[in-house]
């Protein structure tokens, strides 16, 4: 049986905040600011995340940043060996996203395929100038040649240990927890 078991916490909720508004600011200045910009959420933390940073850009530019949300069910390379874990989203870009710069949104990064299905997906929704990766923590282990635009933190782990973003809206706190999970014996 697979139990989480926190071994640290990485990012309190104060930390937490920071870091959205550092990332809000970090696109900002290597975007030359909110004007082209579209931020689209990968569900399911994704969505949530890439809110709370528009929340920032609007606090610091005082403009609305159009955001979308994206599943990628359909467009992973595992979805055969999966299927009946995988639950399907919505997926809702209601912008035209050709030409435009897509800020994508993750919360944690790990072997690549989820951002490489994602990057298929927006392909098909259209032909965007640019694509960006955020994530708020990448952790290594990489199967894929894909590298995030901006990083949270970067957490190196191991194998027996994951990554658990934690989201006021939905856990009840704002935190992000190395966890382990090795086989807990009964």
């Amino acid at each position: 049986m697979k139990k989480e078991k926190y071994l640290a916490e990485i990012i309190d909720p104060n930390g937490f905040q920071r870091t959205l508004r550092r990332l809000a600011s970090e696109i900002l200045e290597q975007c030359g600011g909110a004007g082209n910009l579209v931020f689209i959420g990968l569900h399911t933390r994704g969505f949530p995340l890439a809110k709370r940073i528009i929340e920032c850009v609007k606090t610091e530019e005082n403009v609305d940043v159009p955001i979308g949300s994206l599943d990628v069910t359909l467009y992973r390379d595992d979805i055969n060996h999966r299927a009946e874990s995988l639950q399907m989203q919505v997926t809702d870009v209601p912008m035209d996203i050709a030409g435009k710069t897509v800020i994508l949104v993750d919360d944690v990064l790990y072997t690549g395929r989820t951002i490489r299905a994602a990057m298929d997906a927006l392909i098909d929704l259209g032909r965007p100038a640019k694509i960006r990766l955020v994530v708020m923590i990448d952790r290594g282990h990489r199967d894929l040649p894909i590298k995030a635009d901006f990083i949270g933190k970067y957490l190196p782990t191991s194998l027996g240990e994951e990554v658990s973003v934690k989201l006021k809206n939905i856990d009840g706190e704002d935190g992000v927890y190395l966890v382990s999970t090795e086989r807990e014996e009964t």
